[in-house]
């Protein structure tokens, strides 16, 4: 089966979810071709990279405001067709794979579906409405054209597959899908050194490290995790503990200021997007992970890849306590139930003060990363999806 991935947000193989799922479609005798962005130093326009197919188009940038996303979604879509008519050209597909946010993807999938009798499936990274409504804080206008946007990508696909369940949940419940149409093709890292060398100088000389990997928006929530630093820096008085935010995003520069405004250049560091060799040296050092993404309808239905991986390497985790994040995390973190910085700061220093619950904790998500949420099941199901399709 010929197949062609459609995403827009991020470029492979950086977005680990569909750079893994195309090379398990590869591994299953497909022939796999990938559309994404020129973005986070993926800038060649085409290459062969593990028997996969990649076509990169221009992008406008990384969008904060409604003007920038508008900008940044009419560039991905003329820059993706051009690319899915160049794998026409070249041999065709049959099955046209839209990786979502936008669900503004069914306009390209739409005339191959019609004219070339191509099969769609559509795989909801994030509950795109939800995420509008998180980001703008508001229901006007142009929420109510996501609605239609992700309510016409619904009636477009043949299968739909989703991250976790309560994401499928959603969607079944607004496109009226059947239980044979829809799957749960769950993000789980299974390609990460975990037995990296730890590097203790990023522990700049502190007792104590806690890592946040991951992008920087405006729905991350990662300005609470700097403020949660000021107070344990300022308020509790301790000196003991280093930060090492690590990844990039609109939001990036802002939180470089904040925390420069506030003093702690000397106990944050954010070196932006790191290599795969740091994150991995990272994840063995630090002393537990914080997901910081605030509880909100968003939030609540998305499953964090920074969870995961902090579970693969048996850290454990201080988070917000998003419906997803607790099912995800299970017994390996410790939740803090109020959008809360002071009380973020104080469940890290308990936390960090604990080291025999840090090493359960740590173990508990490992184990069940292991046993319940691996890979190798998520790759059962979507050979599944792509059957029924």
């Amino acid at each position: 089966m010929r197949v062609l991935i459609l995403v827009e947000n991020l470029p492979v193989p950086f977005d680990r979810r569909v750079w893994q799922e195309a090379c398990a479609l590869r591994d299953a005798g497909h022939e796999v071709t990938v559309v994404c962005p020129q973005m986070r130093g993926y800038t060649q326009p085409e290459e062969v990279l593990e028997g996969i197919q990649i076509y990169r188009h221009w992008i406008s940038g990384e969008a904060g405001s409604l003007g920038g996303f508008i900008a940044e979604y009419v560039s991905a879509l003329w820059g993706e067709l051009r690319c899915a008519l160049k794998a026409w050209r070249r041999g065709g597909f049959d099955v046209i794979h839209l990786c979502n946010p936008p669900d503004l993807l069914f306009l390209i999938a739409l005339p191959f579906k019609l004219l070339g009798g191509v099969k769609v499936i559509f795989d909801v990274h994030d509950l795109w409405p939800e995420m509008f409504e998180a980001k703008f804080g508001r229901r006007g206008l142009m929420y109510w054209a996501v609605r239609i946007a992700e309510r016409c990508t619904l009636a477009l696909a043949d299968v739909v597959i989703a991250t976790n369940q309560s994401v499928l949940s959603a969607v079944k419940r607004r496109g009226r899908l059947r239980d044979e149409r829809a799957f749960v093709v769950r993000t789980a890292p299974s390609r990460m050194n975990t037995a990296a060398e730890p590097d203790e100088s990023l522990r700049a000389g502190k007792k104590h490290l806690v890592g946040y990997i991951g992008v920087m928006g405006s729905a991350d929530g990662v300005d609470y995790l700097v403020k949660a630093a000021d107070h344990i820096v300022k308020n509790r008085g301790r000196r003991d503990v280093q930060f090492l935010l690590m990844g990039s995003g609109p939001e990036h520069a802002e939180l470089v200021a904040l925390r420069d405004r506030l003093g702690l250049q000397d106990h944050i560091s954010m070196p932006g997007r790191v290599s795969d060799e740091h994150l991995c040296r990272a994840l063995r050092t630090m002393d537990l992970g914080v997901a910081c993404d605030p509880i909100n309808a968003y939030n609540d239905h998305c499953t964090m890849n920074k969870v995961l991986e902090y579970m693969a390497f048996s850290r454990p985790m201080v988070m917000f306590g998003t419906v997803e994040g607790r099912y995800s995390a299970g017994d390996s973190a410790v939740y803090v139930m109020e959008n809360s910085a002071e009380q973020l700061g104080d469940a890290i220093l308990e936390l960090l003060d604990d080291e025999p619950r840090r090493q359960a904790l740590g173990a508990a998500g490992n184990a069940r990363l292991t046993r319940e949420l691996n890979w190798g099941r998520s790759v059962e199901e979507l050979l599944a999806a792509y059957q029924s399709a």
